[in-house]
């Protein structure tokens, strides 16, 4: 169990051992919640992965890449109810 101490301002401050097990750094986000029983539950949020980590996710292996006309045709196609 690690101790922490409240400021004057309301804050504490974590061990270095919990930010570890949580896995955050300074800057992320956690997430805390009071359960029925008055403890606090503390997580870690994830950071929402911004649009370059998106390129490159439909990408299969083993499948030539397809041009923007292709990938206009599956998509109208599939509007259509063509697939």
């Amino acid at each position: 169990m690690a101790i922490a101490t409240i400021t004057a301002k309301g804050q504490i401050t974590l061990r270095k051992e919990v930010l570890r097990t949580l896995g955050v750094k300074p800057g992320d986000k956690v997430s805390v919640e009071i359960t029925p029983t008055g403890k606090v539950e503390l997580g870690a949020l994830r950071k929402k992965q911004g649009l370059n980590a998106f390129f490159g996710s439909l990408h299969r292996p083993g499948e030539p890449t397809k041009s923007l006309e292709e990938i206009n045709e599956i998509v109208r196609k599939g509007w259509a109810g063509e697939l």
